[in-house]
Protein backbone atom coordinates (compact mmCIF):
# COMPACT_ATOMS: atom_id res chain seq x y z
CA UNK A 1 0.00 0.00 0.00
CA UNK A 2 2.44 2.26 0.84
CA UNK A 3 4.48 1.98 -2.92
CA UNK A 4 1.02 1.63 -5.06
CA UNK A 5 0.97 3.58 -7.89
CA UNK A 6 -2.34 5.57 -6.88
CA UNK A 7 -0.86 6.69 -4.24
CA UNK A 8 2.41 7.80 -5.70
CA UNK A 9 1.20 9.30 -9.03
CA UNK A 10 4.26 10.15 -10.83
CA UNK A 11 6.82 8.60 -8.50
CA UNK A 12 9.28 5.94 -10.30
CA UNK A 13 10.72 4.98 -7.14
CA UNK A 14 7.84 3.63 -5.89
CA UNK A 15 6.34 2.18 -8.88
CA UNK A 16 9.30 0.30 -8.90
CA UNK A 17 9.58 -0.78 -5.44
CA UNK A 18 6.34 -1.78 -5.97
CA UNK A 19 7.13 -4.05 -8.68
CA UNK A 20 9.74 -5.41 -6.52
CA UNK A 21 7.26 -6.18 -3.69
CA UNK A 22 4.92 -8.19 -6.89
CA UNK A 23 7.92 -10.36 -7.82
CA UNK A 24 8.49 -10.83 -4.00
CA UNK A 25 4.73 -12.06 -3.72
CA UNK A 26 4.64 -14.10 -6.91
CA UNK A 27 7.85 -15.70 -5.58
CA UNK A 28 6.77 -16.40 -2.37
CA UNK A 29 3.25 -17.57 -2.98
CA UNK A 30 4.15 -20.23 -5.86
CA UNK A 31 5.98 -23.37 -4.08
CA UNK A 32 7.70 -24.24 -7.07
CA UNK A 33 9.32 -20.67 -7.62
CA UNK A 34 9.82 -20.28 -3.65
CA UNK A 35 11.96 -23.64 -4.19
CA UNK A 36 13.91 -22.38 -6.96
CA UNK A 37 14.67 -19.35 -5.04
CA UNK A 38 16.13 -21.42 -2.01
CA UNK A 39 18.57 -23.24 -4.46
CA UNK A 40 19.06 -20.50 -7.14
CA UNK A 41 18.24 -16.87 -5.52
CA UNK A 42 17.05 -13.92 -7.22
CA UNK A 43 19.23 -15.65 -10.88
CA UNK A 44 16.47 -18.29 -10.88
CA UNK A 45 14.18 -15.50 -12.35
CA UNK A 46 16.55 -13.59 -14.78
CA UNK A 47 16.19 -14.73 -18.33
CA UNK A 48 18.04 -17.43 -18.45
CA UNK A 49 18.39 -18.26 -14.81
CA UNK A 50 18.55 -22.37 -13.46
CA UNK A 51 14.67 -22.06 -12.71
CA UNK A 52 13.26 -19.40 -14.83
CA UNK A 53 11.19 -22.04 -16.65
CA UNK A 54 10.10 -19.35 -19.51
CA UNK A 55 12.98 -17.09 -19.26
CA UNK A 56 12.33 -14.45 -16.73
CA UNK A 57 9.56 -13.35 -13.81
CA UNK A 58 5.99 -13.90 -14.49
CA UNK A 59 3.15 -11.03 -13.95
CA UNK A 60 1.26 -10.96 -10.88
CA UNK A 61 -2.03 -10.64 -10.49
CA UNK A 62 -2.80 -7.60 -7.62
CA UNK A 63 -5.64 -8.54 -6.30
CA UNK A 64 -3.79 -12.24 -5.11
CA UNK A 65 -1.43 -9.88 -3.10
CA UNK A 66 -4.05 -7.40 -1.26
CA UNK A 67 -6.35 -10.35 -0.93
CA UNK A 68 -3.95 -12.51 0.52
CA UNK A 69 -2.17 -10.27 2.60
CA UNK A 70 -4.18 -7.62 3.26
CA UNK A 71 -7.31 -9.59 3.34
CA UNK A 72 -9.31 -7.55 0.77
CA UNK A 73 -8.89 -8.31 -2.56
CA UNK A 74 -13.10 -7.16 -3.49
CA UNK A 75 -11.10 -3.92 -3.74
CA UNK A 76 -9.59 -5.25 -6.42
CA UNK A 77 -12.84 -7.15 -7.88
CA UNK A 78 -11.88 -10.03 -5.43
CA UNK A 79 -10.77 -13.36 -5.67
CA UNK A 80 -7.41 -14.70 -6.50
CA UNK A 81 -5.78 -15.91 -9.62
CA UNK A 82 -6.27 -19.62 -10.11
CA UNK A 83 -8.32 -20.33 -6.89
CA UNK A 84 -11.70 -19.72 -8.61
CA UNK A 85 -14.80 -17.84 -6.97
CA UNK A 86 -17.16 -19.11 -4.12
CA UNK A 87 -20.55 -18.43 -5.44
CA UNK A 88 -22.47 -19.83 -2.84
CA UNK A 89 -24.98 -16.90 -1.63
CA UNK A 90 -26.46 -16.78 1.88
CA UNK A 91 -30.28 -16.53 2.47
CA UNK A 92 -32.11 -13.44 3.71
CA UNK A 93 -32.37 -12.55 6.70
CA UNK A 94 -36.08 -12.20 7.50
CA UNK A 95 -37.64 -10.18 10.61
CA UNK A 96 -41.58 -10.87 12.01
CA UNK A 97 -43.27 -8.69 14.63
CA UNK A 98 -45.28 -10.13 17.38
CA UNK A 99 -47.63 -8.15 19.92
CA UNK A 100 -48.20 -9.84 23.31
CA UNK A 101 -49.77 -8.41 26.51
CA UNK A 102 -47.91 -7.16 29.61
CA UNK A 103 -48.95 -10.58 30.99
CA UNK A 104 -47.64 -12.69 28.38
CA UNK A 105 -44.52 -10.70 28.66
CA UNK A 106 -44.24 -11.71 32.52
CA UNK A 107 -45.26 -15.38 32.57
CA UNK A 108 -44.10 -16.44 28.76
CA UNK A 109 -46.43 -17.55 26.10
CA UNK A 110 -46.17 -19.87 23.10
CA UNK A 111 -47.66 -18.83 19.64
CA UNK A 112 -47.58 -19.60 16.22
CA UNK A 113 -45.83 -16.93 14.14
CA UNK A 114 -46.38 -17.16 10.14
CA UNK A 115 -43.68 -15.93 7.58
CA UNK A 116 -43.27 -15.29 4.23
CA UNK A 117 -39.90 -16.89 2.57
CA UNK A 118 -38.62 -17.85 -0.09
CA UNK A 119 -37.42 -21.43 -0.70
CA UNK A 120 -35.87 -23.21 -3.66
CA UNK A 121 -38.30 -23.74 -6.53
CA UNK A 122 -39.72 -27.75 -5.93
CA UNK A 123 -40.03 -27.78 -9.72
CA UNK A 124 -36.82 -27.02 -11.19
CA UNK A 125 -35.24 -27.63 -7.73
CA UNK A 126 -33.30 -24.40 -7.48
CA UNK A 127 -31.71 -24.12 -11.02
CA UNK A 128 -33.65 -21.51 -12.25
CA UNK A 129 -34.04 -23.59 -15.96
CA UNK A 130 -37.02 -25.72 -17.29
CA UNK A 131 -36.81 -29.30 -16.86
CA UNK A 132 -34.33 -28.96 -13.73
CA UNK A 133 -31.60 -28.56 -16.51
CA UNK A 134 -27.82 -27.03 -14.91
CA UNK A 135 -27.34 -23.51 -16.19
CA UNK A 136 -24.98 -23.38 -18.91
CA UNK A 137 -21.26 -21.69 -18.45
CA UNK A 138 -21.24 -18.54 -19.46
CA UNK A 139 -19.26 -17.55 -22.25
CA UNK A 140 -18.15 -14.36 -21.79
CA UNK A 141 -16.32 -15.14 -18.54
CA UNK A 142 -16.00 -19.07 -18.50
CA UNK A 143 -18.07 -19.71 -15.53
CA UNK A 144 -15.75 -17.16 -12.98
CA UNK A 145 -17.98 -14.67 -12.52
CA UNK A 146 -15.89 -11.69 -13.80
CA UNK A 147 -13.62 -10.93 -16.64
CA UNK A 148 -10.02 -9.18 -16.11
CA UNK A 149 -8.69 -5.88 -17.40
CA UNK A 150 -5.09 -4.95 -18.52
CA UNK A 151 -4.16 -1.85 -16.92
CA UNK A 152 -0.35 -1.10 -16.85
CA UNK A 153 1.74 -3.83 -15.02
CA UNK A 154 -0.78 -5.53 -13.02
CA UNK A 155 -4.87 -6.46 -13.69
CA UNK A 156 -8.13 -5.81 -12.49
CA UNK A 157 -11.20 -7.83 -12.23
CA UNK A 158 -14.49 -6.92 -12.65
CA UNK A 159 -17.96 -8.54 -12.66
CA UNK A 160 -19.26 -9.90 -15.54
CA UNK A 161 -21.47 -8.19 -17.64
CA UNK A 162 -23.42 -10.84 -18.97
CA UNK A 163 -24.04 -13.51 -16.17
CA UNK A 164 -23.64 -10.54 -13.44
CA UNK A 165 -21.07 -12.21 -11.55
CA UNK A 166 -23.02 -15.78 -11.54
CA UNK A 167 -20.89 -17.73 -13.74
CA UNK A 168 -23.73 -19.23 -15.65
CA UNK A 169 -26.65 -18.21 -17.98
CA UNK A 170 -29.69 -20.23 -17.82
CA UNK A 171 -31.11 -20.70 -21.42
CA UNK A 172 -34.52 -22.03 -20.66
CA UNK A 173 -36.34 -20.34 -17.35
CA UNK A 174 -38.12 -22.27 -15.36
CA UNK A 175 -42.42 -21.65 -15.83
CA UNK A 176 -42.83 -21.94 -12.02
CA UNK A 177 -40.13 -19.75 -10.68
CA UNK A 178 -39.31 -17.87 -13.68
CA UNK A 179 -35.95 -18.69 -13.74
CA UNK A 180 -35.31 -16.48 -10.19
CA UNK A 181 -34.98 -20.41 -8.62
CA UNK A 182 -36.96 -19.56 -5.80
CA UNK A 183 -40.51 -19.19 -5.06
CA UNK A 184 -42.26 -17.36 -1.94
CA UNK A 185 -44.62 -19.64 0.47
CA UNK A 186 -45.64 -19.38 3.90
CA UNK A 187 -43.62 -20.81 6.77
CA UNK A 188 -44.54 -21.10 10.33
CA UNK A 189 -42.86 -20.72 13.23
CA UNK A 190 -43.97 -21.80 17.00
CA UNK A 191 -42.55 -19.21 18.82
CA UNK A 192 -41.61 -20.04 22.40
CA UNK A 193 -41.65 -16.38 24.38
CA UNK A 194 -39.51 -16.76 27.83
CA UNK A 195 -41.10 -15.13 30.97
CA UNK A 196 -39.59 -11.36 31.46
CA UNK A 197 -39.24 -10.32 28.01
CA UNK A 198 -39.43 -6.91 27.59
CA UNK A 199 -40.84 -4.25 24.10
CA UNK A 200 -38.29 -4.49 21.61
CA UNK A 201 -36.61 -8.25 22.55
CA UNK A 202 -35.56 -9.94 19.56
CA UNK A 203 -36.23 -13.94 19.25
CA UNK A 204 -33.18 -15.61 16.70
CA UNK A 205 -34.27 -18.62 14.89
CA UNK A 206 -31.80 -19.81 13.08
CA UNK A 207 -32.20 -21.47 9.01
CA UNK A 208 -35.44 -20.36 8.60
CA UNK A 209 -35.33 -17.46 6.49
CA UNK A 210 -34.87 -17.30 3.20
CA UNK A 211 -33.05 -20.11 0.98
CA UNK A 212 -29.51 -19.75 0.46
CA UNK A 213 -28.29 -20.57 -3.11
CA UNK A 214 -25.71 -23.00 -4.72
CA UNK A 215 -25.13 -24.49 -1.65
CA UNK A 216 -25.15 -21.00 0.77
CA UNK A 217 -26.89 -21.20 4.12
CA UNK A 218 -30.02 -20.58 4.94
CA UNK A 219 -30.90 -16.69 6.65
CA UNK A 220 -32.01 -16.25 9.99
CA UNK A 221 -35.71 -15.05 11.40
CA UNK A 222 -36.16 -12.33 14.16
CA UNK A 223 -38.84 -12.68 15.73
CA UNK A 224 -39.38 -8.58 17.64
CA UNK A 225 -41.55 -8.51 20.48
CA UNK A 226 -44.07 -4.96 21.01
CA UNK A 227 -45.22 -5.65 24.47
CA UNK A 228 -48.48 -3.71 25.27
CA UNK A 229 -48.74 -1.35 27.96
CA UNK A 230 -50.19 -2.35 31.52
CA UNK A 231 -53.60 -0.92 33.10
CA UNK A 232 -52.38 0.36 36.11
CA UNK A 233 -48.42 -1.20 36.60
CA UNK A 234 -45.51 0.60 35.04
CA UNK A 235 -41.77 -1.67 34.22
CA UNK A 236 -38.53 -0.28 35.34
CA UNK A 237 -36.27 -3.20 34.04
CA UNK A 238 -37.35 -5.91 36.72
CA UNK A 239 -39.19 -3.67 38.95
CA UNK A 240 -42.77 -2.98 38.95
CA UNK A 241 -44.26 0.18 40.49
CA UNK A 242 -48.05 1.50 41.07
CA UNK A 243 -50.11 3.59 43.35
CA UNK A 244 -53.01 2.94 45.35
CA UNK A 245 -55.58 5.12 47.16
CA UNK A 246 -56.20 5.00 50.67
CA UNK A 247 -58.46 7.39 52.77
CA UNK A 248 -58.03 9.64 54.95
CA UNK A 249 -58.75 7.51 58.33
CA UNK A 250 -56.55 4.64 57.09
CA UNK A 251 -53.48 6.89 56.75
CA UNK A 252 -53.91 8.72 60.41
CA UNK A 253 -54.95 5.31 61.55
CA UNK A 254 -53.59 2.32 59.93
CA UNK A 255 -54.80 -0.31 58.01
CA UNK A 256 -54.40 -3.47 56.25
CA UNK A 257 -55.12 -2.73 52.38
CA UNK A 258 -55.15 -4.65 49.36
CA UNK A 259 -53.11 -4.38 46.45
CA UNK A 260 -52.82 -5.57 43.14
CA UNK A 261 -50.21 -8.04 41.95
CA UNK A 262 -49.51 -10.03 38.60
CA UNK A 263 -50.56 -12.96 40.29
CA UNK A 264 -54.04 -11.43 41.89
CA UNK A 265 -54.34 -9.64 44.89
CA UNK A 266 -51.95 -9.42 48.26
CA UNK A 267 -52.05 -7.43 51.63
CA UNK A 268 -50.08 -4.68 52.65
CA UNK A 269 -49.97 -3.05 56.03
CA UNK A 270 -50.18 0.85 56.14
CA UNK A 271 -48.78 1.78 59.34
CA UNK A 272 -50.27 4.83 61.59
CA UNK A 273 -49.70 8.59 60.69
CA UNK A 274 -48.54 7.28 56.99
CA UNK A 275 -47.80 10.22 54.74
CA UNK A 276 -49.39 11.01 51.34
CA UNK A 277 -46.34 8.87 49.13
CA UNK A 278 -44.67 7.05 51.00
CA UNK A 279 -43.47 3.83 48.95
CA UNK A 280 -43.76 0.35 50.10
CA UNK A 281 -41.87 -2.43 49.09
CA UNK A 282 -43.13 -5.66 48.32
CA UNK A 283 -40.66 -8.24 47.26
CA UNK A 284 -40.50 -10.62 44.54
CA UNK A 285 -43.59 -9.27 42.99
CA UNK A 286 -42.25 -7.35 39.99
CA UNK A 287 -41.00 -9.11 36.58
CA UNK A 288 -39.39 -11.83 36.32
CA UNK A 289 -35.70 -11.51 35.03
CA UNK A 290 -35.10 -12.93 31.54
CA UNK A 291 -33.32 -16.54 31.58
CA UNK A 292 -32.82 -16.16 35.26
CA UNK A 293 -34.88 -18.09 37.95
CA UNK A 294 -34.63 -13.98 39.59
CA UNK A 295 -37.44 -11.30 40.19
CA UNK A 296 -38.10 -7.82 40.53
CA UNK A 297 -39.75 -6.22 43.64
CA UNK A 298 -43.27 -4.30 43.51
CA UNK A 299 -42.96 -0.58 44.59
CA UNK A 300 -46.69 0.97 45.75
CA UNK A 301 -46.72 4.41 46.57
CA UNK A 302 -49.80 5.25 48.61
CA UNK A 303 -52.12 8.48 47.63
CA UNK A 304 -54.54 9.81 50.74
CA UNK A 305 -57.35 11.09 49.23
CA UNK A 306 -59.88 13.74 49.95
CA UNK A 307 -63.44 13.28 50.25
CA UNK A 308 -65.24 15.41 47.87
CA UNK A 309 -68.53 16.28 49.75
CA UNK A 310 -68.91 15.41 53.65
CA UNK A 311 -72.38 14.72 55.24
CA UNK A 312 -73.50 17.26 58.48
CA UNK A 313 -72.15 13.88 60.63
CA UNK A 314 -68.93 13.87 58.93
CA UNK A 315 -68.48 17.20 58.68
CA UNK A 316 -69.25 17.90 62.98
CA UNK A 317 -66.60 14.97 63.40
CA UNK A 318 -63.86 16.86 61.26
CA UNK A 319 -64.82 19.94 62.68
CA UNK A 320 -63.94 18.54 66.05
CA UNK A 321 -60.65 16.81 64.62
CA UNK A 322 -59.04 20.45 63.05
CA UNK A 323 -59.80 22.04 65.90
CA UNK A 324 -57.14 19.47 68.19
CA UNK A 325 -54.85 19.74 65.58
CA UNK A 326 -54.74 23.60 64.93
CA UNK A 327 -54.00 24.81 61.28
CA UNK A 328 -50.04 26.27 61.45
CA UNK A 329 -49.05 26.01 57.91
CA UNK A 330 -45.32 25.66 57.48
CA UNK A 331 -43.59 25.07 54.25
CA UNK A 332 -41.58 21.69 54.67
CA UNK A 333 -38.71 21.04 52.41
CA UNK A 334 -38.21 17.23 52.20
CA UNK A 335 -34.89 15.95 53.05
CA UNK A 336 -33.24 13.12 50.60
CA UNK A 337 -33.12 10.70 53.68
CA UNK A 338 -36.41 11.05 54.40
CA UNK A 339 -37.02 10.52 50.67
CA UNK A 340 -35.27 7.31 50.64
CA UNK A 341 -36.72 6.24 54.64
CA UNK A 342 -40.14 6.26 52.42
CA UNK A 343 -39.21 4.40 49.43
CA UNK A 344 -37.71 1.03 51.49
CA UNK A 345 -39.88 1.58 54.32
Amino acid sequence: MQYHPDRNPGDHAAEERFKECSEAYGVLSDAEKRAAYDRYGHDAFTAGGAGSGQGGFQQVDISDIFGDIFGFGEMFGGGGRGRGRSRSVRGNDLREDLSITFENAAFGIEKDVTVRRRELCDTCHGTGSAGGKAPSTCKQCGGQGQVRYQQGFFSVARTCPVCQGAGTMIESPCTKCRGQRVVAHNHTLHVKVPPGVEDGTRILYNGHGDAGLDGGENGDVYIVLHVSEHAFFERDGKDLHCGVPISFAQAALGATIKIPTLEGEATIDIPEGTQTGTTFRVRKKGMPVLNSSGRGDLYVQVKVTTPGKLNKHQRELMEQLAATLGHENKPVKAGLLDKVKDIFS
